[in-house]
């Protein structure tokens, strides 16, 4: 069985770090030491990850390396698009922990001999980013489909952040309704979901489809917008694990991250803890609801018979990762 996810009360008592990309000025790929000096470390861990959280480890990783379990641990880090990152694990690049978006980015390096067991590190909700004030009075799911209303979500088949969008979608619509929004509203798809949250914040789109901590993180750096919690939304889990290479002192950064000390910092941008978001919305549905993932990324989103693979290709969008 590809999936497990351990309790988070046996994760609390070691300690852990992160990082993955910021809002507002980080590039969508990046690649380099993070804090603290390798120089003289006993292990120096390599964390590749999904491109959003980078604000969450800038400040945990230091909060890791002053705790007895992180002494002289040092990072590097590369953050860019889920499932560009994970194909690129698959492909050799080096990495002792890799945080990403999406299960099917997990259990592609658990078929490729990489990984043995993933956990959540986080949580969020599909959500709305609106203008300020909300002028187009966007509510719900139906309200994407009036007259007017331009939408901005990323590529599904770069992005793991599109995927959990367009099963939002598809969980509050079905694929009628996936039809229509890709096809009459939605204008641009970029790479990943802060490129997206780049080109809205730009002026682009009515509404930006993302996760909540992604409204959060952009208004705590200063965006000017709202952010709207359908009542009807899906559940995002957000996934950790270690790879089979993994050097010392890799199972102490994750029980940090997952662990109270940890999760205040992703709380502190507007993140969910593994057990679910502290305010769910009034109809909110999980992975399991709705088929898992297993099913609904091959049905969905295989790009030679997914059904929203053919929506896209249809609407001119590469389905090519």
């Amino acid at each position: 069985m590809h999936r497990s996810f351990p309790r988070i009360a046996a994760l609390a008592a070691t300690g852990l770090a992160l990082v993955a990309a910021g809002c507002g000025g980080a590039s969508d790929s990046t690649d380099g030491a993070d804090a603290g000096s390798s120089s003289g470390s006993k292990s120096t861990l390599s964390l590749v990850a999904y491109s959003t959280p980078q604000v969450v480890y800038d400040e945990l990783i230091p909060a890791f390396e002053k705790t007895t379990a992180g002494e002289g641990i040092g990072f590097k880090t590369s953050f860019g698009a889920s499932g560009d990152q994970s194909r690129a694990v698959e492909a050799g690049q080096k990495a002792d922990v890799v945080t990403f978006s999406t299960e099917p980015d997990m259990t592609r390096l658990q078929d490729a001999g990489l990984v043995d067991d993933f956990q959540k590190v986080s949580t969020s909700q599909v959500s709305f980013i609106v203008r300020k004030g909300n002028p187009k009075n966007i509510r719900n799911w139906d309200d994407l489909l009036k007259p007017g209303v331009s939408v901005v979500t990323p590529n599904p088949f770069t992005s793991g952040a599109a995927k959990w969008n367009l099963m939002g979608a598809f969980a509050y619509g079905g694929i009628d309704y996936v039809d229509k929004l890709i096809k009459d509203h939605v204008k641009v798809q970029d790479k990943s979901g802060r490129e997206a949250l780049q080109t809205f914040t730009s002026g682009t789109g009515d509404v930006l489809l993302s996760y909540y901590y992604e409204a959060i993180t952009a208004q705590k750096k200063g965006e000017e917008l709202d952010v709207v919690v359908p009542e009807d939304t899906l559940q995002i889990d957000l996934l950790i694990a270690k790879t089979k290479t993994a050097g010392e002192g890799t199972d102490a950064f994750i029980d940090y991250a997952t662990g109270p000390e940890g999760q205040k910092f992703f709380a502190d941008w507007g993140y969910d803890p593994p057990s679910g978001p502290l305010k769910p919305a009034k109809n909110l549905k999980t992975i399991e609801d709705i088929g898992g993932w297993k099913k609904l990324n091959k049905e969905l989103f295989d790009p030679e018979a997914g059904s929203i693979a053919k929506i896209e290709e249809e609407a001119g969008v590469s389905t090519a990762k």
